[in-house]
């Protein structure tokens, strides 16, 4: 949909995936090839092997210079995707600790929870409860993170998240439906997944040497399918997986995103409603870019 609103007001895709940043996955994470890119310029994709390490700072620094981009060359940044804290570092500016990673503290705070499970959501509750409100009770990866940022500097993670100006205009706007036609989809997207190769892909990255312990590979449809490579679940068993992990991924989206006043929520899921809404967002859109222009 990203592609027609910026076919019709003359934009460019900056892609807020925190998955499609990685080369070599393109169908777990469902890239649009060329003929899909419809010839409008594509950023922020394909930037790192799935070995190598990314951060949100580190997408919100490119994002920036990407936008600054497209505005000098007169066209529109038109950002999508569903990572909600990718797409919350550009638009509200975040100013994050610059702490580099720690692989020997990191395998600590890991033992430490094997050892005693919950115990890390506790200490995170205790030294930074904006941060516990904030990340999922098991999004361990960000728990870990956000304690290594806490352990060496003794400053919560959560200071960062503070919203400053910016120097350009943000208009925002979500896709919304009805539960049984977001199921449809997402049931009608894992089915295409597995149809264009996704286990092929996921065997091609392993014996590449990508292991299954990397962030990259504990994405959405990589993980749920290295069982099934190595024999120990059926194809439609890791079907079932995927899209029921979808589902509540798309779930924990929607409550990341409702909060958010600025975002003008359209409904999809009715009869011609994806084409209604880029007409719309394209009006709207194409109103503030003129108002600017003037």
């Amino acid at each position: 949909m990203g592609i027609e609103v910026a076919l019709l007001v003359g934009g460019e895709i900056l892609t807020a995936d925190s998955m499609q940043v990685y080369r070599l996955m393109d169908i777990g994470t469902a890239k649009p090839d060329m003929e899909e890119q419809k010839g409008i310029p594509h950023h922020l994709m394909d930037l790192v092997f799935p070995d190598e390490p990314f951060s949100v700072a580190m997408y919100q620094c490119l994002a920036r210079t990407k936008i600054e981009e497209v505005l000098a060359r007169g066209a529109v940044p038109v950002m999508v995707g569903g990572t909600g804290l990718y797409i919350k570092s550009v638009v509200d500016s975040y100013d994050f600790i610059p702490v580099a990673p720690d692989p020997a503290l990191r395998a600590d705070l890991l033992s430490r929870e094997a050892g005693a499970p919950g115990e890390l959501r506790r200490w995170l509750t205790d030294v930074d409860p904006a941060a516990a409100a904030r990340i999922h009770p098991n999004d361990l990866r960000r728990t870990v993170r956000a304690l290594e940022v806490y352990t060496q500097t003794g400053r919560p993670i959560s200071v960062s998240w503070g919203a400053t100006s910016l120097p350009y205009d943000v208009l925002s706007f979500g896709l919304t439906g009805p539960r049984e036609w977001l199921y449809r989809r997402i049931d009608r997207r894992v089915d295409n997944l597995i149809e264009r190769g996704l286990a092929d892909e996921v065997r091609g990255l392993m014996k590449r040497g990508y292991t299954p312990d990397l962030p990259s590979m504990q994405g959405l449809g990589y993980k749920e399918m290295i069982p099934h490579i190595r024999g120990f679940a059926s194809l439609e068993e890791t079907r079932r997986l995927i899209a029921l992990n979808t589902r509540r991924f798309a779930k924990r989206q929607y409550t990341w995103f409702r909060p958010d006043r600025r975002i003008n929520w359209i409904d999809v899921g009715k009869p011609n409603g994806a084409e209604e809404a880029v007409e719309e967002i394209a009006r709207v859109l194409g109103g503030r870019v003129r108002q600017f222009a003037e």
